[in-house]
């Protein structure tokens, strides 16, 4: 019965450390942010909506220059207009001002949307390509690296998916 007690003792000492060694060399890890902003169709997508969010930006600041230089001839002709005639005008500058903030704010919730949209396609499109690395690499677990407290850079791949992924999926359509 020593005998047996001393076999299972030294059994557990040499296997349970080379289990623990074979569990952390199966977990890998890649940065998700880095593959959006640097795979070709995440650049692509940021570049888009950087562009719509700039070009939009500058209509609204225009408008908005142009209802303030609005609103200072109305302030302008506040004496000359009879009081029913400046409420008017003062009205209708305020309806645009209201509309030009709904439009800024539908152009945010439209970005947002899209970013939203290139994300999850994005995801989409990654997953089959991460599983067939992860099988063809026998890789039991990959996490995203902003869960990693820290980590051996041996066990990101996160170059080697943007690689793959550059070749198999050029952009994503925001329309």
């Amino acid at each position: 019965m020593r005998f047996f007690t001393k076999i299972i003792i030294l059994f557990l000492i040499l296997f349970i450390p080379l289990e623990n060694k074979l569990l952390a060399s199966d977990v890998y890890f890649i940065d998700y942010s880095k593959v959006m902003n640097e795979s070709t169709a995440g650049k692509k997508a940021q570049n888009y909506l950087k562009n719509l969010l700039n070009s939009s930006n500058k209509k609204f600041n225009e408008t908005a220059k142009k209802l303030k230089e609005e609103e200072n001839k109305v302030i302008g002709q506040k004496n000359a207009l009879s009081k029913e005639e400046y409420k008017k005008k003062a009205d209708a500058l305020r309806k645009k001002v209201f509309e030009l903030n709904k439009g800024r704010d539908n152009l945010i919730r439209d970005v947002a949307a899209k970013r939203k949209k290139a994300g999850d396609e994005m995801l989409k499109k990654l997953n089959p390509i991460l599983g067939k690395y992860m099988e063809e690499n026998n890789i039991s677990v990959v996490i995203d690296k902003k869960n990693v407290l820290m980590g051996d850079k041996k066990f990101e791949i996160t170059s080697q998916i943007i690689e793959i992924l550059n070749k198999e999926f050029k952009s994503i359509n925001l329309n």
